[in-house]
């Protein structure tokens, strides 16, 4: 009997539902938006229910035509991250909309603990910076503003979790209240040292522990459920993890030392560190990257504000080019930059700067420099922040990268490939999986269900599109990355 994999990848915008064989083959996908809310400024929020329902329906749509009696089927999770959900255990209602990972509302109380001296003290236990970002301070504003909620709360009747929490609980009609490693390690709440619930962050965050979901494995199986009555039997739910950790296990970065790097409009970088917690330098943060067979793997992760973006406001605002698409032959039409360097910080310096303040400019302006300068420049810039963060990972965790493996849109850009590699001294292999977060859940469902046993077996079903070596340029790559950095450190005193 052939065995299909159902893949709900359920991010900030929308759910998506993917069909994939067992070769790691994505067959068909539907696409269902949900709406945002902004109540105030500052504060975004998501109706947990409509996404549920989202989630029966781009299944629904996803399986029509589908053979349902002679083919089996499971179904794997991956999700926004850090997004939380409170909801009475009892009526599966949720006292209030979720507070998404964008949402600002515990800002207040986040500055609170960091004024008090707490900022070293929760790092160390849960790997991440406090943060209104993570999940804490939106539970604890819940609790403390919905009416009823700290008493129910108290009372043992409320329950909370991330968005994959949310889904099993739904799908398994209450049985099953977990999530994994992964997730919980984005709460501040998770003790990444002991991977279990911290009873003095809890207490700090003022939670109480009765809430709290069961800490699993990502490879586990979680539950099962008839999605909705659409199987007459029911399939298990095996294999979730947090987006960005699934798109780390769907490039199959199972060895310490492999990185991935998503461009985007920014750019997401995580390196698999090994199975030692290690705390992040100045700016990133430590997360599980992922746990399965029986083995935990700890991940440095740090996100960079602009990359495919400068490209878009080159060719929008400034109108420089026509399509990001033109950037490349522009860049290519000179030797070099010509001693231009454009520090692309227009939300200010991501990681591993993290300088709000600085304003985007272009250096090394001279009456020779020509538009192909600047768009070199630009391009360039993209390569120079993933070094810088790539090199605040690896010297911190004392290992080497061996590898980036990349995927987003600009990775169809050559000169930018190349360049990347010319940097780090190490290939750039150009993953052929658009949808890296859901071949994630994808390998943890099929570990899971014990139709890999090995990472190797894995690793040998990933296809690569092209895959790009240094050049014997070191010295002058070295000699271009300290004029950026200089350029860089203009703006940062």
């Amino acid at each position: 009997m052939k065995n299909y994999i159902i893949a709900i990848d359920q991010s900030t915008s929308a759910t998506k539902a993917m069909l994939f064989n067992e070769n790691c083959e994505m067959m068909h996908r539907v696409n269902v938006a949900h709406q945002q809310y902004y109540p105030k400024p500052g504060w975004v929020e998501h109706d947990a229910e409509e996404i549920y329902n989202n989630v029966l329906k781009a299944i629904t749509e996803l399986m029509q035509g589908e053979d349902l009696e002679n083919v089996s089927y499971s179904l794997a999770i991956t999700n926004q991250r850090e997004t939380v959900v409170v909801w009475n255990k009892h009526t599966g209602k949720p006292v209030c909309n979720a507070v998404v990972w964008q949402c600002m509302r515990g800002e207040e109380f986040c500055n609170k603990l960091k004024e008090q001296g707490y900022s070293e003290f929760v790092q160390k236990k849960s790997g991440l910076l406090i943060d209104p970002y993570f999940s804490a301070s939106g539970v604890k504003w819940i609790l403390d503003n919905v009416e009823g909620a700290r008493e129910a709360a108290e009372n043992g009747d409320l329950l909370m979790g991330t968005i994959d929490t949310w889904l099993v609980w739904k799908l398994t009609g209450g049985k099953s209240h977990a999530t994994d490693y992964t997730n919980a390690s984005r709460t501040l709440l998770m003790n990444i040292n002991t991977l279990q619930w911290d009873d003095e962050l809890l207490e700090l965050f003022s939670i109480p522990k009765s809430m709290l979901p069961e800490l699993l494995p990502c490879d586990a199986i979680f539950g099962e459920t008839t999605i909705g009555g659409l199987f007459k039997k029911p399939i298990v739910i095996a294999g979730v993890l947090g987006d960005s950790h699934g798109a780390l296990a769907g490039q199959m970065c199972f060895e310490e030392g492999q990185g991935k790097a998503t461009y985007g409009t920014g750019s997401s970088v995580m390196v698999n560190i090994g199975e030692n917690m290690v705390s992040a330098p100045h700016g990133l943060v430590t997360s599980v990257g992922f746990a399965a067979m029986g083995k935990v793997f700890y991940a440095f992760e740090g996100n960079i504000h602009c990359t495919g973006a400068t490209i878009n406001w080159l060719t929008n605002q400034l109108h420089l080019i026509g399509s990001p698409a033109e950037i490349e032959s522009e860049a290519t039409s000179v030797e070099d930059n010509g001693g231009v360097y454009f520090v692309p910080a227009f939300a200010g310096l991501g990681a591993p700067w993290w300088n709000s303040e600085v304003k985007a400019a272009v250096f090394g302006l001279t009456l020779g420099a020509t538009k192909a300068h600047v768009l070199r420049a630009a391009l360039e810039s993209i390569a120079y922040q993933v070094e810088d963060l790539v090199e605040a990972m690896t010297s911190k965790a004392g290992i080497k990268l061996k590898e980036l493996r990349v995927d987003g849109g600009p990775t169809k850009n050559k000169f930018l490939m190349q360049f990347q590699a010319d940097c780090l001294r190490v290939p750039t292999d150009c993953s052929d999986v658009e949808e890296a977060s859901a071949l994630g859940a994808v390998v943890m469902n099929g570990i899971a269900r014990k139709v890999w046993t090995d990472f190797s077996q894995i690793a040998a079903l990933r296809r690569s599109r092209q895959r790009i070596t240094p050049q014997d340029n070191e010295l002058v790559i070295v000699k271009w990355h300290d004029g950026w950095l200089k350029a860089v450190n203009q703006l940062i005193k």
